[in-house]
Parts: C-alpha cells; structure tokens; sequence
C-alpha cells in the first residue's frame, strides 16, 4: 500500500508514485494499492496490478470481500508519444542558415548558441526546435514521466508525459532552482528538460556560478546533488538551447543600427560566458535581422513535418549503428545506451568517424588555425558525422568538415 493517510482516514496523492511502482514491480510485487488519484499513474507499470482506493475504511472492506474494486489499465502507444506542435518552421520567414543548423542539431543532439539582435527570431525559433525532434519512445516518455512524478510536477490529467519537455528558465533561476536541490533534493530545470530540449535566453544574464555548474550536467547527462544524508543523481540528458545578444544593447554588429556599447563592455559583456562552457557547445550560429523583403513574403518555407522526416531518417542511422552500445561513462542506467552522436566517447568517434585523407588535412590546417582544443575537436568530428548522416552519406568528407567548422564560435572574446 503506497499513500498519505490523512486524519479522517483517506488517502491522500503522494509524490512519486511512478518509480514506486516500478520498484514495487522490480522486487516481485504482483498487487499495489494506491490513492486514487494516483491510480491512473501508477497503472502505466505494466505486470503489476494496481488498485485504487479513497479511504482506510474503504481499503477494510475490499480486503474482507464486501466491495470489489477492479484493477486500473492504462494503455498506450508509441504513437500517443507525438502530440502535435505550437509553432511550425514554415511560418518562420528567411534565416534558411539558422534553420539549416537547427536540423543538425535535431538529427544529432548537439547544443546550439544563437547569437542576434533582438527581434531577430532566435526565441521563436528555438520554441519551434521539439517540432522536428523524433517522438519520444514509450520508454523514454516513462523515463521523463518518473522525474515530473518525483519532482510533483505531474499533472493529475496527464499521468504520462507524451511530448518531450521544453524549459526555458528565467536568468534570475537560482543555482538550486536550475540543477536541483533544497533540504530533500528535488530535480530542477536541468532534470526537468531531461529528453527535451533547455533553453537558456540571455545567455549571458544568468549567474557566472549558475552557468559554470552545468559544466558537468552537459558532459555526463546526469547531476549529483549530495547532502550530508547521502546524495542524489538526477538524469538530465537535454539538449541544450542557449540563444544571447552580442553585446548589452544588442545591436553589435548590426548593419542598420548602431551600437552604443563601448568596446570593452562589449568584451566584458561577451567574458560572461567562459570558454570552457562554449567548448560544450556544438553549433555556434549567428542569426541576423530579417530583411522586409523577406517578412512580408506570403510563401511559406519547409514545415517541420517534412524537416522531421530527414531527422529521423538519420536518428535511425545512428540508432542502427551504435546498436546498444554504451559510451563507457559512469553506469548510470538513464545514459547508458547511445541514442544519438552527441552522445559518443572517444572510443565510438575513432570507430565511426574516421577521416580520409583529404578530410584530415583540412581538419589538420583547422586545429592549427583556430587553435582547438581536444574536447572541439571531437565535438567537430561528432557534428561531422551528423551531418553526413543527414546526406545519407556512410563517410565523412571535406565538406561535412566544411560545414561543422562553420559553426564553431564567432564570440569576439579577446581582451
């Protein structure tokens, strides 16, 4: 029996019921009795049949055979897992390049930082990113379901998330309200997004400290939150979206606006972000103003259904080529089969992403040139990959290179 028994004898929704449930069933429990409203919840377990119940009293009689109380299904499918999206990428006019990095960013589960004026479109596009991301499997829409349940965030209509989240935290968001914590640790942004998508706007508004310990989270898709009772890890495998302007007024840059920061608070402004938080990201894009020519055309561009086509073709790929393996990270269940080419170790990216000979020159002159560090190079490589993916090509060459260097960081950061 899993709930809360109030004073007047009812039971009451308790926190978590999800997990719970997949423990009660894990160590060969065949019955669980819960609140009632939890009922539907708890019943998404499957082999273990869950019985909903209001009250001590009523739980009584049902024991000693005076009321029959049926057991509570829930069905679903893999289908239920895509419930339709807000805003489509035909309705968003010109920034063809934006939206052409978005997709591999989409195909491979790499990390974007959109750089802009205001206006420019950079939230409107990243609130249209879940749209041509893959449906979510039963197993990872069960996987974001637990987090919502143990963070209490659930809500009683929805016993089981469908789409994957979207989280966009305000940059006042504390260290705690974006990694977890609190006296008994909940699960914060990071967790929350977990299987979808982070948003991070104003980028370089957040906290230096707030920014700097998602360090980790990026690297390992998990966050251990420790206390002096012990510690907690949460997953947060998400897939992060930061977008910022180039300098405190924003217009940096612009070819129509001029800028009224001086030189240094632009240099300062841009030093919020450290360098070793933009080496975690994958694809640095800049998204300028869109022309009037451009808004006030009537053709739609390509819309997401046919955008998430060619994503899924090439998640497909990656899903048939690393076929279960793991990525040799720390055992933590919630990461532990790759599921895309963000995701790689070293030991996958020198099995799959191996280069010719023209390829390697070219990514030779631009390790000397842009003066990379090992963790970009790899991050090259893997976005190489994606790439080639999205050609339906088995190899990488010079032009996959091409287009991956493009998006390394533009960010004017020396002093």
């Amino acid at each position: 029996v899993v709930g809360e028994l109030s004073l007047d004898g009812t039971l009451r929704h308790v926190r978590g019921i999800l997990p719970m449930a997949a423990l009660a069933r894990q160590e060969g429990f065949k019955r669980l009795i819960v609140p009632a409203m939890d009922a539907g919840e708890a019943a998404l377990i499957p082999d273990i049949e869950v019985i909903a119940v209001d009250s001590l009293r009523q739980l009584c009689e049902w024991a000693h055979g005076e009321i029959v109380l049926p057991a509570i299904e829930t069905t679903f499918s893999e289908t239920d897992c895509f419930t339709g999206f807000q805003t489509d990428f035909q309705e968003i006019k010109g920034q063809e390049h934006v939206k052409r990095a978005l997709e591999v960013a989409a195909a491979g589960g790499h990390n974007v930082l959109m750089i802009g004026p205001p206006g420019s479109g950079k939230t409107l596009m990243a609130r249209a990113l879940p749209s041509i991301l893959p449906s979510m499997t039963i197993d990872e829409a069960l996987d974001v379901t637990r987090i919502y349940s143990v963070s209490d965030q659930l809500p009683s209509d929805t016993p089981l998330i469908r789409s994957r989240p979207f989280r966009s935290p305000h940059h006042t968001i504390s260290h705690a309200g974006l990694v977890g914590g609190g006296n008994w640790p909940r699960p914060g942004e990071i967790s929350l997004a977990h299987r979808g998508v982070l948003f991070l706007d104003e980028l370089p508004e957040f906290g230096s400290r707030v920014l700097e310990v998602m360090r980790q989270p990026i690297e390992d898709k998990v966050v251990t939150i420790s206390r002096a009772q012990g510690s907690l890890t949460f997953p947060a495998n998400f897939q992060l979206i930061a977008a910022m302007n180039p300098c405190p007024c924003g217009y940096f840059g612009d070819p129509l606006k001029p800028c009224t920061c001086a030189l240094g608070m632009v240099s300062k402004y841009q030093k919020r972000i450290s360098g070793p938080l933009l080496d975690r990201i994958d694809i640095h894009i800049e998204v300028p103003r869109v022309d009037y020519d451009k808004l006030s055309q009537q053709r739609l561009g390509e819309s997401s259904i046919t955008i998430r086509s060619r994503v899924e073709i090439a998640r497909k790929m990656q899903l048939s080529r690393f076929n279960g393996r793991t990525n040799n990270s720390e055992d933590h269940e919630s990461v532990k089969f790759l599921s895309n080419n963000a995701e790689m170790g070293p030991s996958e990216i020198r099995k799959h992403c191996v280069l010719d000979e023209a390829s390697n020159n070219l990514m030779r002159s631009a390790m000397r040139q842009l003066q990379l560090s090992a963790r970009a190079y790899h991050r090259i490589l893997k976005l190489s990959r994606t790439i080639a993916d999205l050609a339906d090509s088995p190899s990488i060459s010079p032009n996959h290179i091409a287009e991956a260097l493009q998006y390394r960081p533009k960010l004017n950061l020396e002093a």
